[in-house]
């Protein structure tokens, strides 16, 4: 349990910094010809891109791969008999 915390707190912590490192990225001044803004956008949007088409292909490498799911067995249909029969529909296949 203290382990899972501990994980916990450092990915919280991860999270927070990578907050302040992407905004520093993109609007500390870096001079009047700086074009990291504008690399921190692109990779940004490329790694986004590339993370959404991953999962799509995931997605559809299993829906590939996965057998069909074997079909129910039908359920047997009423018998012609009267409602009032005292017998289970079990006993009813035996006999």
């Amino acid at each position: 349990m203290a382990r899972d915390r501990a994980i916990g707190a450092a990915l919280v912590v991860g999270a927070v910094v990578g907050v302040f490192v992407y905004g520093f990225l993109l609007f500390y001044p870096f001079g009047a010809n700086s074009k990291i803004a504008l690399y921190t956008l692109e990779v940004t949007a490329f790694v986004a891109v590339v993370g959404i088409l991953a999962i799509l292909g995931w997605i559809g490498y299993v829906m590939a791969t996965t057998p069909p799911p074997v079909p129910l067995e039908p359920e047997p249909t009423p018998s012609t008999q009267s409602s009032t029969s005292s017998q289970t529909p079990a006993a009813e296949k035996k006999a």
